[in-house]
């Protein structure tokens, strides 16, 4: 399969894991959501291999790791090294959603490609400059 679409209603309801990357065909990198009720009290974890990226979709959640809390509210990021012990929790009064990205192996890099230099070459240069 070289594409696949779809929604978190489509994967799943209630609260728990949302598994993304079976329901997609994704093998380079793990990826799930996490929808967290509220008051949710959660475990400390970490992984042997797999760093994970963090990333507050909806609501707000409280991350403790190394003797430092934060709370991240909607479009907050959280980076963790596999071996490091986190804590991710919703102690709040709404539902949250958390879209986590796992890896290893470093990053690529880049290597995209315009299939159209020619007529977007211009525009994606100047993509992003203010």
């Amino acid at each position: 399969m070289t594409h696949a679409f779809s929604t978190l209603d489509e994967l799943g309801d209630g609260y728990g894991f949302r598994k993304i990357r079976a329901a997609l065909g994704v093998d380079a990198f793990g990826v799930n959501a996490l929808y967290y009720p509220p008051g949710y009290e959660g475990f400390s974890h970490y992984h042997d291999t797999q760093d994970e990226l963090y990333f507050v979709h909806r609501g707000k959640v409280r991350v403790e790791v190394d003797g430092e809390t934060r709370d991240l509210g909607e479009g907050g990021l959280f980076h963790a090294e596999a071996t490091t012990p986190r804590t991710i929790s919703n102690p709040f009064d709404d539902d949250a959603i958390v879209f986590v990205v796992g890896g290893k192996g470093g990053y690529v890099e880049r290597d995209g490609h315009l299939t159209d230099p020619e007529r977007d070459a211009e525009r994606r240069a100047a993509f992003g400059k203010s």
